[in-house]
């Protein structure tokens, strides 16, 4: 899923490209993606782009009579731009916004078709989609220590619950979590200030850091390569592959559609957190470190002939 250093950069592009231009045509080819009817789609046709923001996780194009487009990505969904009035791409085409020079294409590359189009009109409507997750770049230290101990959860969830803070999503809170040498499990709860303060930096930096290397590689352009998974990351998407930093087998925890990467070494004082249907299922048999892990894999390598003898 798109999260703030991506939806930046989109906007880097859009705001120097469309802000001033005249929408002058919304073709839809998935009626899914539009859920909004009143007011009618054809309403936004012809009128001026006023200007764009992030709210959360959506992008906001504010146009002439009050009137707000709302796009989210959810996460499938990718812009792209083209010349003025190319089709729609195939099956991952959802929507496109043509304008004087050039068209926005809206596309998803997943079955489940996710992504949403709204058009509201006035501040009041658009305030509806908006969570009131604190922006992690404007937040000083105290704003968001008390956003972050507002309640007891996993610092996982915490970074990533649009309530909480706004627009960190599964990859980048992977990334902050593991710059800021914390186990996902930890409960904000038991934080102490120092570790408050570590993460706060944490977030800050990678933050600050993805925006600009996503930034030198649009390189004025648009930012085609928008994805979660990324070979700079240290941890997030790394499954398996060796800690930047010390080495270990980046390891995971998986739940519903979404996984947390972390390093044993580096997060969890070498400690194998609990996957919850695997653990489950293995019960005694899952291993309680990464020394155990290991040690479990060797003899399996070695029989392979994977390992020196």
């Amino acid at each position: 899923m798109p999260e703030l250093p991506d939806l930046t950069v989109y906007l880097d592009f859009l705001q120097a490209n469309i802000v001033g231009q005249t929408l002058e045509h919304i073709r839809i080819a998935s009626p899914f993606v539009l859920r909004t009817a009143d007011p009618p789609l054809t309403d936004a046709e012809n009128k001026r782009v006023l200007g764009l923001r992030r709210l959360g996780k959506r992008l906001i194009m504010e146009l002439e009579d009050d009137l707000f487009l709302a796009i989210h990505l959810m996460i499938a969904g990718r812009f792209r731009w083209k010349e003025r009035g190319a089709p729609i791409t195939g099956k991952i085409g959802l929507a496109a916004f043509d304008f004087s020079n050039g068209t926005l294409l809206l596309t998803e590359a997943s079955q489940k078709k996710r992504a949403a189009l709204h058009l509201v009109r006035g501040e009041d409507a658009l305030a509806d989609f908006d969570r009131h997750g604190l922006e992690p770049l404007e937040a000083d230290i105290e704003t968001f220590r008390s956003r972050l101990l507002a309640g007891n959860h996993t610092v996982k969830r915490a970074l990533t619950d649009p309530d909480l803070f706004s627009g960190i999503g599964n990859a980048y809170s992977d990334e902050i979590l593991h710059r800021a040498r914390m186990s996902p499990v930890r409960l904000t709860g038991a934080m102490s200030q120092g570790e408050v303060e570590t993460l706060y930096a944490a977030t800050q930096e990678v933050l600050k850091e993805w925006i600009e290397r996503l930034r030198k590689e649009a390189n004025g352009g648009f930012p085609e390569k928008v994805t979660a998974f990324r070979k700079d990351m240290a941890v997030h998407g790394r499954y398996g592959q060796p800690c930047p930093v010390c080495g270990t087998r980046v390891q995971r925890i998986v739940h519903a559609e979404n996984e947390s990467n972390y390093c044993p070494t580096c997060q969890t004082g070498g400690r194998l957190l609990a996957d919850r249907a695997l653990s489950r299922l293995l019960k005694q048999d899952w291993p309680r470190t990464i020394e155990e892990l290991e040690a479990r894999r060797a003899p399996s390598a070695a029989g392979r002939g994977l390992l020196k003898p």
